[in-house]
């Protein structure tokens, strides 16, 4: 049976293609699909009429995540793809053509054409969850950016409102540390904690929060030089819920991406 190979051109809303036949190197079809199921279907009803997948190389440039769905589409149907690096393609018009043209349907044979002068390496069957970790781990990256960000601002308005606080906390925003700034917030309130405020944070700190450092704390509160402003309690406060729900999204990535790997 005859081997074909299919170069996809990947645009945001369409997706043009060129088949062309290995054994005589002639161009069997040249079509434009949507990038939509029906696009997709139309694309499987014309591989599918000339042979089995095996038979079938297919490839297209490394588009950012436009070609994901197709991707997706194509291994569901069981046929293989490779991702192509579009400067070997460009590379490969220029040693081919004297003409400095550029048109879709030339890009779509181009990658076909490119395709049977090299070894077809297609991607592994599940590249899927390679493409989902890269996404999470990501992802989980800007978050603990912006996770650094709030601790940055909550430092800032600390500076103004109880700047001996984070000293005393070594400079760490410890568990501790923010169940008194959620709790508390202001150094007046924390002037004022009694001891079922002591038994809260002994448990929260598992008995690391010894009486010593209570009663340092409170006297810290007490002669802050801080300005009590309800401004700044308005603004910790909506930094430290920020804090806590990208804290919260940080560890719900963290068991995906466990899960995945």
């Amino acid at each position: 049976m005859s081997q074909y190979f299919v170069g996809i051109d990947i645009s945001k809303y369409k997706h043009d293609c060129c088949i062309i036949n290995a054994t005589d190197q002639s161009i069997v079809t040249k079509f434009t699909i949507k990038n939509n199921n029906d696009g997709f279907n139309e694309l499987l009803t014309s591989l599918q009429s000339l042979s089995t997948p095996d038979d079938i190389r297919i490839g297209f440039e490394s588009t950012a995540h436009y070609a994901l769905n197709l991707e997706l589409f194509l291994e569901k149907a069981h046929h293989s793809f490779m991702e192509v690096n579009p400067v070997l393609i460009s590379e490969y018009k220029k040693s081919t053509s004297l003409r400095r043209t550029k048109t879709d349907s030339i890009d779509c044979e181009s990658i076909a054409r490119w395709l049977m002068t090299v070894e077809y390496k297609p991607h592994s069957i599940g590249f899927y969850h390679a493409y989902s970790l890269k996404s999470l781990t990501r992802l989980r990256d800007r978050l603990i950016r912006q996770r650094s960000f709030c601790l940055v601002k909550i430092t800032n308005v600390l500076d103004h409102t109880f700047p001996e606080f984070k000293p005393f906390f070594q400079e760490r925003f410890s568990k501790t540390a923010l169940y008194l700034l959620e709790n508390y917030g202001s150094a007046e309130k924390m002037a004022h904690m009694n001891s079922a405020s002591y038994d809260n944070l002994r448990r929260i700190s598992r008995g690391k929060f010894t009486p010593q450092k209570f009663i340092e704390l409170k006297a810290l509160a007490t002669n802050t030089v801080g300005v009590n402003n309800s401004i700044f309690d308005t603004e910790l406060t909506c930094l430290l819920t920020l804090y806590k729900e990208v804290a919260k999204q940080v560890s719900i990535l963290e068991a995906q991406i466990t899960e995945l790997i």
